[in-house]
C-alpha cells in the first residue's frame, strides 16, 4: 500500500506538475490596477457609467479582491462612489 502511494507521487513529479498540486485550488492571476496601468484614466464622481463598473448589482462597493484596484486608488473608487450617491448620480441601493 505504501509503495502504491509512493509510486503516484514519484509518477507526478515525473510528469512536471507541482508538489502541492491541487484542482480544487487553482491559481488566479492577479489584476492590475486599472488606474495604476492607465495614466489617461481619470475617476470622476460625476460619471455614473464609469462608477458602475465597481459596484455590484445591489448597489455595494466592490472590494479590492474584485476590482483589482491598489489600496490608493480603492480610496478614490470609494470616496468618488460616495459622492456620487450624496448628490443622487448613484443609489444607495437598488432592489
Amino acid at each position: 500500500m505504501a509503495d502504491r502511494k509512493q509510486n503516484s507521487k514519484n509518477n507526478r513529479r515525473k510528469n512536471g506538475s507541482d508538489d502541492d498540486f491541487n484542482p480544487r485550488f487553482r491559481k488566479v492571476r492577479k489584476k492590475v490596477c486599472v488606474m495604476c496601468s492607465n495614466k489617461d484614466f481619470v475617476l470622476d464622481y460625476k460619471n455614473a457609467d464609469q462608477l458602475k463598473k465597481f459596484i455590484n448589482e445591489k448597489g455595494k462597493i466592490l472590494p479590492r479582491r474584485a476590482t483589482g484596484a491598489c489600496a490608493k486608488h480603492q480610496r478614490d473608487i470609494t470616496q468618488a462612489i460616495k459622492r456620487a450617491r450624496h448628490i443622487a448620480v448613484l443609489p444607495y441601493t437598488q432592489k
